[in-house]
């Protein structure tokens, strides 16, 4: 039997801040740490373009794998989370080992299946202590948490990659920064007490699906495809305007720093307008953001990229997922999880199809672009309709929530 600790439970802010780092652990450094060091790797011959689309493709691959998974692992959210936790820092420290390229595209699968499950698992036992604690607001600072880490890896690699660091070295130290972060997640779920085990697999799987839930999953699926090319290739962009990597190497940083500042600007727009056309007008500048690249390739266009794909895919990751569980009836996390495989399939499609399109002789030269291009499209339809879907006579912002 469960006993419930004499100690004072950690307040809200306590339990904030762990979550935050629990999602910068995991998809700042375990999934987003190989953007900023794969022209590292490319400067130092381990890889070219398009095998890093490959890794790319195998670390989304796991991430889908880790979202149908999630549910039914037999753990609690906040033992899931930390169990994944600990094997993302061991997974990417172990990207310092000598290829070949398969033992890297099995790491990166594996760190893929592990940041899903901390993603998963972290917005239910995080989200639902924020609830309970009265304060489910604060959610926005737990997602500013991924773009914290983004930024954090970008700026180690950039001073690491300025320090004459190999990349090997700086897998290894990515690692230990990222185990380093786990140990407050830890100590604060310690505190918080036992957590009920997930319900089982069967009991979720007859749950109805709410009216609407298709296409917000599609659309949710839409944002994988479309923000994670320049999510992936942003610093290459960069590199090929300018081979110094303490400039390219600016480009991931903005990123993130975009990202986990616009958690904070998107709790205030959302308490003016619903979370769907939140959503809508994130994408629509979200595909504007990803469409510039692929026209000029010049500084300016990278570093607006940076600024409107990092200040919005957050954005819409937060409002997606507080739809999601407005919407649940009951235990939320099946359907957060069929979100979270939705982006994660778009995800794979991107890097795949980049990498089949740089390959070819027809389209080598453009096949970059051409994705890009590709990503805005699926974009720019979504932020229809969504917009449409927003103005349906059930206002989704007047759904109850705060049961969730």
């Amino acid at each position: 039997m469960a006993t419930t600790p004499t100690h004072a439970a950690p307040g809200p802010v306590l339990v904030g801040l762990a979550g935050a780092l629990s999602l910068a652990a995991a998809m700042g450094i375990g999934r987003f740490a190989f953007t900023p060091m794969l022209p590292l790797m490319i400067r130092g011959g381990e890889l070219d373009v398009a095998w890093g689309g490959w890794l790319a493709a195998a670390n989304y691959a796991g991430y889908l794998a880790g979202a149908l998974s999630a549910s039914r692992v037999p753990l609690a959210p906040g033992k899931l989370a930390v169990a994944a936790l600990v094997l993302t820092a061991v997974l990417t420290a172990a990207m310092a080992l000598p290829g070949p390229a398969a033992l890297w595209i099995a790491l990166r699968f594996a760190a893929g299946v592990c940041s899903a499950w901390t993603f998963v698992a972290t917005s239910v036992w995080c989200l639902g202590a924020l609830a309970r604690a009265g304060r489910p607001a604060w959610g926005g600072a737990v997602y500013s948490g991924v773009g914290g880490g983004i930024a954090l890896a970008g700026l180690y690699c950039l001073f690491g990659a300025a320090a004459g660091a190999s990349a090997p070295s700086l897998w290894l130290q990515l690692g230990a920064l990222a185990l380093l972060l786990c140990v407050p997640v830890a100590l604060v779920l310690r505190a918080l007490g036992s957590q009920p085990a997930p319900a089982a697999a069967g009991a979720r799987a007859r749950a109805a699906m709410p009216v609407g839930t298709r296409g917000l999953v599609i659309c949710y699926g839409l944002l994988g495809f479309g923000y994670i090319l320049p999510a992936t290739f942003l610093p290459v962009l960069a590199r090929a305007v300018v081979d110094d990597p303490r400039l390219f190497g600016l480009a991931w940083p903005v990123f993130g720093l975009m990202a986990a500042a616009s958690t904070v600007l998107a709790a205030w727009w959302m308490r003016r307008a619903s979370r769907l056309q939140v959503w809508a007008a994130s994408s629509a500048l979200m595909g504007e953001g990803v469409l510039l690249p692929s026209l000029w390739v010049a500084g300016w266009t990278i570093a607006l990229s940076a600024l409107l794909v990092g200040g919005t895919f957050m954005v819409i990751t937060m409002a997606g997922v507080q739809e999601i569980r407005a919407r649940a009836v009951g235990d939320a996390t099946p359907l957060v999880g069929r979100m979270t495989a939705a982006f994660a399939t778009g995800q794979i499609a991107g890097p795949v199809l980049s990498a089949l399109l740089v390959q070819m002789p027809a389209t080598a030269a453009l096949g970059l672009g051409l994705a890009l291009q590709a990503g805005a499209a699926g974009l720019f339809a979504s932020a229809l309709w969504l917009w449409r879907f927003s103005l349906s006579p059930v206002d989704p912002k007047e759904l109850p929530d705060a049961a969730h």
